[in-house]
């Protein structure tokens, strides 16, 4: 993706199985969780990068004993950050006890971090600032240990006031209004709840408040507890968290739309955001890691067994197609052949972009990430130019020559790599004139790569705002010489915000609300934008749970392709010598790619909640009143 946008968090959970004296004996070290934590969550790096954390919990031990740790960072390099915070602390314990060494009883009751149950996480905010206060995992201490509570997640909430209101009617006192603090605090409330009541149970059973504390921990029912958290919750998320006394579980919305696949053998359970990052780190198949159902949690109790429980019922599955399409590693078998197909779908477009001319064309892609779906493409090409081939040796038939022959078979797309990101650059300088300089070279481009009026086609993974193409890709381009440059994006015209964990909130910044905006103009219709004003405004304290988008009335009098050559227009600025074309999927072909992961409310509106509704209109509300402000 050429526009900077922030990715989304990213989840890693351990379960370790056996004791750690049994991974000391077979993989040399009891700190193997840890280990396997730190590649799980560089494995995510593309997900999140201003912040990172660790937590851990250690089981069965003694009281006055420290069982819970947690390190955070909001540094530059937050991961690399808290794995060194942790080597230090145990290379320091080593040096000062050389007997811890060769006893893991002793490593687990002197040294933080190791442990049996482990969270990590790899933050990138779409809320609150990037402070350590803002990094997760977030802990809920409390001194019975089955009511401590640590919780991480890959989520927002569009109904944050309603959640952080119905903890004041709780009688709580939350310390801000966030997505990630009201969610723990209504978890921490049942967890309480539920403990109370089984104490209240037991006393009356006779049992003593010693062993009280041991029997709560194996009566907790964990699903219990997360219905009633979850009841209310409106958004998109897989929320894991740990208990104390060891209890764990990994939530997932009802809709699916955030990501969530775990993996179980003899020595661990393992969950994260993405299926690659678990077959890499615990080498394993793909078809032995298994997706979280929508609306179910996984849970793994303290004695190590676990099982998918249902919390909310499953509704219409919108699992996010950005995942397929940018977020997530391209390394996954299914998301490698969904982002080929989608460069394949889009060349007839192409095709007719170029008005066939494949002779006289360059296939080229941008940025590195685009890598896949520009195989796609090129692949898309060679067949077509295949069957042409095909046409020309049957028409000619015996009366060619080897030569000719030769040559057809020659027939062949061009490709080459016209940019490369120079990863040195950084836009330090912030007054306009100097960084639009400065992002104007971002991108080094190969001289003598395209010929004098030849058409150059990049493809894209997305376009979101079109501020680097404008600034920056399009002149470099330029620079080739070409007659026409096409730019392709392999995902459909971005219309709407995201608020289910995409950094993307403000109507104002895409470039597709910008060109309809445009058209309005153009059609004298400023009017119907005022329309649709109101009718937002009669949606923001709806309650009702049928709240109707109605900022579809703004794209709706415009096809796409009208949408498309406004954006090209706007994109092209008047020291451009070649013409500009914008190439977008279509929302068709993109369900045709991704089919199992229909969440598309970015392109199409559809939002899969009523809070999605509601952000939606709101932004819309805040666009026309000229607020530069999040929707939720």
């Amino acid at each position: 993706m050429s526009d900077a946008i922030k990715h989304e968090c990213g989840i890693a959970h351990i379960r370790l199985l056996k004791p750690l004296s049994y991974y000391q004996e077979k993989y040399g070290s009891a700190f193997y969780g840890v280990n396997k934590m730190y590649l799980m969550l560089e494995k995510q790096h593309n997900r999140g990068q201003d912040g990172a954390g660790f937590a851990s919990i250690k089981l069965d031990t003694k009281p006055g004993q420290r069982f819970m740790s947690r390190v955070r960072s909001a540094k530059q390099q937050p991961i690399q950050d808290i794995f060194e915070q942790i080597n230090s602390r145990i290379n320091s314990a080593f040096e000062e006890h050389p007997e811890y060494k060769n006893d893991v009883q002793l490593q687990k009751e002197n040294i933080p971090y190791i442990g049996e149950v482990l969270l990590g996480h790899v933050r990138y905010g779409t809320f609150g600032k990037n402070s350590i206060e803002s990094v997760h995992p977030f802990i809920r201490q409390n001194n019975w240990m089955h009511r401590n509570l640590i919780v991480a997640g890959n989520f927002n909430m569009t109904n944050v006031k309603e959640l952080f209101e119905g903890l004041v009617e709780l009688g709580q006192h939350p310390k801000e209004m966030a997505d990630t603090v009201t969610v723990m605090e209504k978890i921490g409330h049942f967890l309480d709840d539920a403990v109370l009541k089984l104490y209240k149970k037991l006393k009356k059973e006779g049992v003593s408040k010693k062993e009280a504390s041991v029997i709560i921990a194996e009566r907790l029912k964990v699903h219990k507890i997360l219905k009633k958290a979850a009841k209310n919750w409106d958004g998109g998320y897989a929320m894991a968290g740990m208990i104390g006394h060891g209890d764990s579980f990994v939530l997932r919305d009802p809709s699916g739309i955030r990501p969530a696949f775990y993996y179980a053998d003899d020595e661990v359970v393992v969950v994260a955001s993405e299926r690659a990052v678990i077959q890499t780190v615990f080498n394993t198949s793909f078809e032995s890691v298994h997706e979280i159902d929508p609306g179910h949690a996984l849970i793994i109790k303290k004695d190590g067994s676990f099982a998918q429980h249902q919390i909310l019922e499953p509704r219409e599955r919108k699992s996010c197609s950005f995942e397929r399409i940018y977020f997530s590693r391209g390394s996954d078998m299914e998301i490698y052949q969904e982002r080929k197909t989608l460069g394949k779908l889009v060349f007839p477009q192409i095709l007719d972009s170029i008005d066939h001319d494949l002779k006289n064309t360059v296939f080229s892609y941008i940025p590195n990430t685009a890598e896949t779906s520009f195989f796609g493409m090129v692949r898309a090409a060679q067949r077509y130019l295949n069957k042409k081939k095909e046409e020309m040796i049957l028409q000619g038939g015996r009366n060619l020559t080897s030569e000719q022959v030769h040559e057809i078979l020659d027939i062949r797309p061009r490709i080459e790599k016209v940019a490369i990101k120079d990863a040195k650059l950084r836009t330090f300088i912030t007054q306009d004139s100097g960084r639009d300089d400065l992002v104007a070279h971002v991108y080094d481009i190969t001289y003598g790569s395209v010929r004098k009026d030849d058409n150059l086609v990049i493809i894209d993974d997305s376009i979101v705002r079109g501020t680097t193409l404008k600034k920056s890709i399009i002149k470099i381009l330029d620079r080739l010489g070409p007659k026409k440059i096409v730019v392709v994006s392999s995902a459909p015209q971005i219309r709407y915000p995201d608020c289910y964990g995409i950094d993307m909130a403000k109507l104002e910044d895409f470039i597709a609300f910008k060109a309809a905006l445009e058209l309005h103009k153009d059609h004298n219709s400023m009017n119907k934008v005022e329309e649709i004003y109101k009718k937002c405004l009669t949606q923001l304290d709806s309650k009702d749970v049928d709240v109707i988008n109605y900022v579809k009335d703004f794209y709706a009098p415009f096809t796409a392709d009208q949408i498309s050559k406004k954006i090209s227009e706007l994109l092209t600025s008047e020291e451009i010598n070649a013409e500009v074309e914008i190439v977008f999927q279509s929302i068709e072909n993109l369900h045709k790619a991704c089919p199992e992961h229909l969440g598309d409310w970015y392109f199409t509106g559809d939002y899969p909640t009523p809070g999605g509704n509601r952000v939606v209109n709101r932004a819309f509300v805040n666009f026309y009143e000229g607020k530069s402000e999040r929707a939720y």
